[in-house]
């Protein structure tokens, strides 16, 4: 008995965030090696909190990532891959395989899991709905660094997405995007994820990956950062602590923010339902970032 009433009292403590945010649009950035991992509860349990969003008339959008997939098939092709501050670089064979992986394998993959969980989802590849520019990234000398074909999204075809919402079907986006030259870019997810939840003007966004949010010491998950504040980052730069792959996440999230998000998460995908846990509980997971 005492079990159920402990449901009971969880259930109660969601309702005023499902009242809150009946109706709303929250964009997910759904990456991480857990996407891939061979435990079939862990790579189903964010497709089951998605379906959970659908259920309490919640408007989610997932664009993902594929990092670790994309690794792998740029070795088995023999390409070496190389990252420089975070972002991949990108060559014409390079460009070809990501859009592949990401596009046709990755993305009807997780619109699959979804309707298999009672859910609906549609799936977009990148250049159908971002336009960008070669992204334009300095090094800690200030000199420009070539990245190849690498994009930073200017623009988001937000119709398709509407439409879906509409209806009540989760879009589901992979982050490529095509430029002006009509080429395809490597973009990073994100940026890309950031950028729609500006256009579609979401209430929420909520980065998923493999690390349990911002560490003042990456190798010591007892350092997380539970609650930043957007005047809090350059200071964090200088430090260190936002480095690497954790850069592009925070700029994005400090861009939502002033764009009218109204926050930012940086949660664990491996944490078992760590979307709910973020949004319907008093606690929450991860790190929460606000203006």
């Amino acid at each position: 008995m005492q079990d159920l009433i402990a449901k009971a009292a969880t259930l109660l403590e969601a309702l005023p965030y499902i009242q809150r945010y009946r109706g709303a649009t929250f964009v997910i950035k759904y990456g991480g090696s857990f996407m891939d991992s061979p435990d079939p509860a862990l790579r189903t349990g964010v497709a089951r909190d998605i379906v959970f969003l659908e259920a309490v008339e919640i408007n989610p959008v997932v664009v993902h990532g594929g990092g670790k997939a994309i690794t792998r098939a740029m070795e088995q092709a023999g390409l070496q891959p190389r990252f420089v501050q975070g972002q991949r670089v990108t060559d014409a064979a390079t460009v070809r395989l990501v859009d592949r992986v990401l596009s046709r394998e990755i993305n009807p993959e997780i619109v699959g899991l979804i309707q298999s969980l009672g859910g609906r989802a549609q799936g977009f590849a990148g250049p159908d709905i971002f336009r960008c520019r070669p992204a334009q990234v300095t090094g800690p000398d200030g000199r420009p660094l070539d990245l190849g074909l690498v994009g930073e999204v200017v623009a988001v075809n937000t119709a398709p997405l509407l439409e879906c919402l509409a209806r009540g079907v989760t879009p589901v986006i992979s982050p490529t995007a095509r430029g002006e030259d009509g080429q395809i870019y490597n973009c990073n997810a994100d940026v890309a994820a950031a950028q729609v939840a500006i256009a579609l003007r979401a209430r929420r966004l909520v980065f998923m990956s493999d690390v349990p949010g911002l560490l003042r010491d990456p190798r010591d998950p007892a350092t997380l950062i539970a609650h930043l504040r957007a005047e809090e980052v350059a200071a964090l730069k200088q430090a260190g602590v936002v480095d690497r792959g954790m850069i592009p996440k925070v700029d994005s999230a400090v861009a939502a923010l002033r764009a009218g998000v109204e926050k930012v998460s940086l949660v664990d995908g491996r944490v078992p339902h760590a979307v709910l846990l973020e949004i319907f509980t008093d606690a929450g997971v991860g790190t929460e970032v606000v203006l």
